[in-house]
């Protein structure tokens, strides 16, 4: 009987000491999943905001251009503010197909690498 009891307890301590393992390395993947996911969202915010930067720098140009040759300088900036409403218009109405489902697939696809 005694050795029948002794080897139960090895297999309780055996099971205890699996599942802990098994918790402590499904949070070791959880993490890992998460500092891919973020890193690859910073890594993207980066390149997102030198495109921001680009994008305004730009827009001014092409205001000042458009209002020099129009002959008032804030014909030029009515024109791109114009276009800019026409893209955010598009954006508003096609938000979902155009922004929200690449950003989701993109972080599902990093988060599950």
């Amino acid at each position: 009987m005694e050795a029948s009891s002794g080897s139960a307890e090895l297999l309780f301590e055996s099971l205890e000491t699996y599942s802990k393992t098994t918790v402590e390395l499904a949070k070791l993947k959880a993490l890992e999943a998460l500092s891919k996911g973020i890193a690859a969202l910073l890594a993207r915010l980066g390149v997102v905001i030198m495109v921001i930067l680009f994008v305004v720098l730009l827009s001014i140009g092409v205001a000042m251009l458009l209002g020099d040759l129009l002959g008032k300088p804030h014909y030029g900036f009515f024109i791109v503010a114009g276009f800019y409403l026409i893209a955010a218009l598009l954006s508003h109405f096609f938000l979902y197909q155009w922004i929200k489902a690449p950003i989701g697939n993109t972080l599902i696809n990093q988060v599950l690498q």
